[in-house]
């Protein structure tokens, strides 16, 4: 027997969000940050590097099925992320820089993962256990226009959560299993109602996940949800439900096909490895120190989606197996799970910020006003007070007023030179008036809107992600990249033939022929070049490999915005 629902809504409060005023939203969130900069580091250069490699390779298949960069392979085993950045920068026209044509597919998949939440959370709202209370007289909200509001709120969300906005903008591994992951959600989620598009969406999730890098949690989603549903349609078989549509047994074949392809396909290319690393396993790390840790990365990089998920999981407690609830459940769970057994924390809590984004949303229907308000409250201080320091320190950078803060920007930064910036302005102008208009929208009569609680949230992460990318783009892409450090290396060597490396790590290697355009090469059995560059680490052992006698070392080169990221550039004295 079903459960009682506590959702209550009416039919007034499903009002549908504008679509225009939702697409805009979505491009305001997406493009800023395309033109204007180039990679940043540490993963999101590195990985250029291995796509703007293959896109120049003349290898054939064997490098595609296995990237290298100078002999190293990536960290994050993947293969389709850089396939996607080498073949767009061979399909982009000459004009477009291959850093800018990374970023536009890369911008395309986040699109993607926005379109696939959004219709996994519409078809998970249209379930029978998750519709509200049907009144005694009518006037309850239709299905599905019911289901398109928490879907509307759901996107909201998750254009709100903290953690997506740096990591959803790189051309990282990470976002591309975000990409395959929600593709796998919304398979799962629709295959009730659709056949042909939740099919290729689970093929696409479960194969995309092994070949980016995660192909375990791949297998844990595929088989946690096969589980699921081979339990509930047992379930309603047995009670004979027969008000909804149902899994079938061959979706549920689809799915236990798909994951067990899957799985064969990362065994055969070699790719299930699991370097479990538990909390307070690295050297000088306690075990209570990693776990406060873990537990604020979870706080801000999930607000505001996490205290509203929590809410749902209280106020529809008692149909946790209801697939509306489990199944995003699962699909927190799991990346949970990666984010605290292994070292790739943030990225393994990206794969989660969907299913909070979904269990956020089937709150809406359970609020009071009074938590609404409260919610819009704190949006509103939040997001506002940060677009105001924000202009604030735009404003000392090209004034030196206030002094205290130029000061503190030119510590942070040194060696950076303001430039003004018309264009920029203008865009943080009109993204400045249009939160305003939004705040004078939430505060007046449309107050009966299911989604109205994460208009201000993803409205105001929108504001200030669109406010970085203009106003402060200078001083970040001057901060976050290694141009600086490279600029001046190539100032001290011009355009050498060669230049020897030993022990660079794949950031630097990637930074140097990309902001350099500079011919590195191994030290140990490449050529002989006019110039060497060190890693401080490498120092130790420096001179068992090499004759420092025939070696004059130059200066050691630093980048401006970190103290701790130093090369040493040695010219050479003798043959």
């Amino acid at each position: 027997m079903n459960q009682p629902t506590p959702a209550i809504v009416a039919q007034s409060a499903v009002r549908r969000l504008p679509r225009v005023a939702l697409i805009l939203l979505c491009a305001a969130y997406l493009m800023p940050g395309l033109l204007g900069r180039g990679p940043w580091k540490s993963a999101d250069i590195a990985a250029f590097g291995y796509m703007a490699e293959l896109a120049h390779s003349t290898d054939g298949l064997a490098r595609w099925l296995d990237p290298m960069l100078l002999g190293l392979r990536p960290e994050t085993p993947a293969l389709i992320p850089y396939w996607i950045g080498a073949w767009a920068i061979k399909i982009a026209p000459a004009w477009v820089h291959p850093d800018l044509a990374v970023r536009i597919a890369f911008a395309l998949l986040l699109w993607g993962t926005f379109a696939a939440t959004w219709y996994a959370v519409y078809y998970l709202a249209r379930t029978t256990q998750a519709q509200p209370v049907a009144f005694a007289f009518g006037g309850e909200a239709r299905p599905t226009d019911y289901a398109r509001a928490i879907a509307d709120g759901a996107l909201l969300a998750l254009i709100a959560s903290l953690g997506l906005a740096q990591l959803g903008h790189e051309t990282t591994p990470a976002l591309a299993q975000l990409f395959f992951a929600s593709q796998l959600f919304y398979g799962v989620a629709a295959l009730p109602y659709r056949r042909l598009g939740p099919l290729v969406a689970l093929a696409v999730g479960a194969s995309g996940m092994t070949l980016s890098g995660g192909p375990t949690v791949g297998l844990a989603l595929g088989t946690g949800c096969f589980v699921f549903l081979a339990m509930d349609r047992r379930r309603r078989t047995q009670e004979q439900v027969d008000e909804e549509p149902g899994y079938s047994a061959a979706a549920i074949g689809a799915i236990f096909g798909a994951t067990l392809l899957a799985g064969l396909l990362a065994a055969w290319l070699g790719l299930l490895q699991w370097k479990i690393e538990l909390p307070g396993s690295q050297p000088g790390e306690t075990v209570r120190a990693a776990l406060r840790s873990q537990a604020k990365l979870l706080l801000w990089f999930t607000w505001p989606a996490w205290p509203l998920a929590v809410w749902t999981l209280w106020r529809w407690r008692r149909q946790l197996t209801a697939r509306h609830v489990a199944l995003p459940l699962w699909f927190a769970l799991v990346p949970l799970a990666a984010t605290w057994t292994t070292s790739f924390s943030e990225r393994s809590l990206l794969l989660a910020l969907p299913a909070f984004a979904t269990l956020a949303a089937f709150a809406l229907p359970t609020f009071r006003r009074s938590v609404a308000a409260l919610i819009d409250w704190f949006t509103l201080l939040f997001f506002s007070g940060t677009a105001i320091l924000i202009w604030v320190i735009w404003i000392a950078m090209q004034t030196g007023f206030p002094a205290k803060t130029a000061s503190n920007v030119a510590k942070l930064a040194p060696g950076f030179v303001p430039h003004f910036s018309i264009t920029a302005l203008v865009f943080a102008i009109v993204a400045t008036l249009a939160w305003a208009w939004l705040v004078r929208w939430r505060t007046g009569r449309h107050r009966a809107a299911l989604w109205k609680t994460l208009v201000l949230p993803g409205g105001g992460a929108a504001l200030c992600w669109m406010l970085l990318m203009t106003l402060w783009l200078p001083v970040l892409d001057y901060a976050r990249s290694y141009a600086p450090q490279v600029r001046t290396i190539v100032e001290r060597v011009g355009q050498p033939t060669c230049m020897s490396e030993l022990a660079l790590s794949r950031p630097h290697i990637a930074a140097l022929r990309h902001h350099g355009q500079i011919n590195l090469q191994p030290l140990l059995d490449g050529p002989s070049c006019p110039w060497l560059v060190v890693s401080p680490e490498a120092i130790g052992r420096l001179h068992t490999l090499v004759n420092l006698e025939g070696w004059r070392l130059i200066g050691t080169l630093r980048r401006p915005t970190s103290p701790s990221d130093d090369l040493l550039l040695y010219q050479r004295t003798r043959p």
